[in-house]
């Protein structure tokens, strides 16, 4: 099959909350014509960015071309579920016209690359670009870590201690390893945030890389689709953190399912999640809810204590009534029994 013939595929990875579902739904709702396939990493047990994007199904990309690995990382499991998966998309018919790969927010891209080099699949696909996202006002603010001072005095006291923290990596990664930049949220981080962030990716990008701010996903598709950019031959260019053997360790990370019964005020649910990240440097909380008396499902989406809801789909005849959230930190700040001690509060006031 001759390189034209290729199915492009795009990488979009980005830190945790920069706004990749809301790209690629964006992308599934303005296809111009392409039928999308999409994949879904998700880090934790739950599906919500997959149930999300289903929901915005069209002709062009109806809900059985939204797959979800939910299992780890994809380049981790590349022979049990990665290949697999991506076979099941070209064999689909009509076959896509393209795939979006939505990695998780923990991701490192360059390793997921190295997967399309597989015989199975490499004469068959090509990674027509990576995009990476970036929450403009996070970076502007240098918040890779859950807590800054805390790093910095650890450093202070052992000269020992140069290493990046395990947050900072991944986004030095994810701009290294990409085609394109889009910075995310610009409207929080103002023109003074905006110019910094640029000043920050200028300074890790290994080469000059286009910088296009986005806000809610929306950009046209011509932009990010159809680059060229055959990533899988070019990973010289993009050099990683990583780059000896396999060696990223997702143990840096750690989820917790929390399962919450009806709720009888979405505002107590937030206060719980703001409280979270400030006590207990939460990087990230998503999932769903259910309000007494309202028939729609209540979608949550955190990063740290900026907190979003809003009501995204009915819920369907016989469908439990019952909400789960997964919450993610890095592993020393995990504890269990303190995140679902903040969290069950906000459940038992419905009962």
């Amino acid at each position: 099959m001759a390189d034209l013939e290729k199915l492009p595929v795009t990488i979009v990875t980005g830190f945790l909350g920069s706004g990749k579902t809301t790209l690629i739904s964006q992308l599934m709702q303005n296809p111009q014509g392409k039928r999308l396939a999409v994949v879904v990493n998700e880090f934790g047990d739950v599906g919500v960015d997959g149930e999300i994007l289903k929901g915005c199904a069209i002709p062009d990309c109806p809900a059985e071309n939204v797959l979800e690995l939910a299992n780890g990382c994809i380049c981790c499991t590349v022979a049990d579920d990665f290949i697999p998966t991506i076979q099941a998309l070209m064999a689909l018919d009509p076959r896509p016209d393209h795939i979006l790969i939505e990695t998780s927010g923990l991701a490192l891209p360059k390793p997921l690359l190295k997967a399309f080099d597989w015989p199975d699949i490499r004469s068959k696909i090509t990674v027509d670009g990576v995009i990476a996202l970036a929450d403009a006002e996070a970076v502007a603010t240098g918040r890779f870590a859950p807590d800054v001072e805390r790093v910095n005095a650890q450093r202070e006291a052992d000269d020992s201690l140069d290493h990046e923290t395990p947050l900072s990596e991944v986004f030095e990664d994810q701009i290294a390893c990409a085609d394109i930049v889009l910075l995310t949220k610009p409207d929080l981080a103002g023109p003074e945030g905006v110019a910094k962030a640029r000043e920050v990716i200028a300074a890790e990008a290994p080469r000059p890389l286009p910088v296009v701010e986005v806000a809610e996903g929306a950009v046209d598709p011509r932009v990010i689709l159809g680059l060229g950019a055959a990533a899988e031959d070019d990973m010289d260019a993009r050099p990683s953190h990583h780059d000896e053997p396999h060696d990223h360790d997702h143990d840096d990370f750690e989820s917790v399912v929390v399962d919450i019964p009806e709720l009888s005020d979405p505002a107590e649910l937030v206060t719980r999640i703001e409280r979270l990240a400030r006590e207990r440097n939460i990087l990230r909380v998503k999932g769903y809810g259910a309000v007494v008396g309202k028939p729609m499902r209540l979608l949550v989406q955190a990063v740290g204590a900026r907190v979003r809801h809003q009501y995204d789909r009915p819920w369907g005849p016989g469908e439990a009534r019952a909400g789960r959230l997964v919450v993610i930190a890095e592993h020393d700040d995990v504890d269990e029994g303190a995140i679902r001690a903040v969290l069950a509060p906000a459940a038992e006031a419905a009962e």
